[in-house]
């Protein structure tokens, strides 16, 4: 049996794709429909969907509160913080969790980008790992977290330039097939949790093969 992975704030599925490249069985929630995630899904809110019966749950709750202009100017505050009543909510539950989301929130653990995986696009996330596993650093060119930011030749911003016939052309097929450009906006790269699930996927069946867990 597949160890079960409870994806809050689920979106059209670019962290249940990779989570379940991973070996994981994936259940989305979300307030908004989501007609093309591609697991079971729940059409509810995140915050008080049951918890039991997961083995792992990853929450990316909404990052408009954190979100900042170039100079530094905070642009989200009047969006609620429900960070942090995840991050609350998980630690009560007690279990394996990865909370999700932009750089400028208050959120630990490692960075990654585009760039890391060697995938054509620009997408600064941070995943909180609890309790922590052996992640490596970003292997990302990034001098700032601005959602436009170059790093050169073969990569394409998200809202910048032309690039919504370069992401139809270069970044969908590759990254997010079975997404909209408008979901893929705002979705974060199977590849990131894939990475992610790997190690989590270790960590679960270590003690099985006498590792370490």
């Amino acid at each position: 049996m597949k160890p079960r992975l409870l994806d809050l704030f689920c979106g059209a599925g670019g962290a249940a794709v990779g989570y379940h490249r991973a070996g994981f069985e994936v259940v989305g929630v979300d307030l908004a429909a989501q007609p093309r995630y591609p697991f079971e899904f729940h059409q509810t809110d995140a915050m008080t969907f049951p918890l039991d019966g997961f083995d792992v749950i990853h929450a990316s709750p909404p990052c408009q509160r954190w979100a900042e202009a170039g100079t530094g100017r905070r642009l989200g505050v009047d969006h609620p913080d429900l960070l942090t009543p995840t991050r609350e909510r998980l630690r009560a539950w007690g279990g394996r969790s990865v909370i999700e989301n932009i750089p400028t929130a208050p959120v630990g653990g490692i960075l990654l980008c585009g760039a890391t995986f060697d995938l054509p696009i620009v997408r600064h996330r941070r995943f909180e790992v609890n309790p922590p596993i052996l992640l490596t650093p970003s292997l990302c060119p990034q001098r700032s977290f601005a959602r436009s930011v170059g790093h050169g030749p073969g990569f394409y911003p998200y809202a910048r330039g032309s690039w919504e016939s370069a992401w139809r052309e270069r970044v969908l097929p590759v990254v997010w097939p079975w997404m909209t450009l408008t979901e893929a906006g705002q979705a974060i790269p199977p590849a990131y949790t894939e990475w992610i699930g790997t190690q989590l996927m270790a960590a679960l069946v270590g003690p099985h093969l006498g590792g370490v867990a």
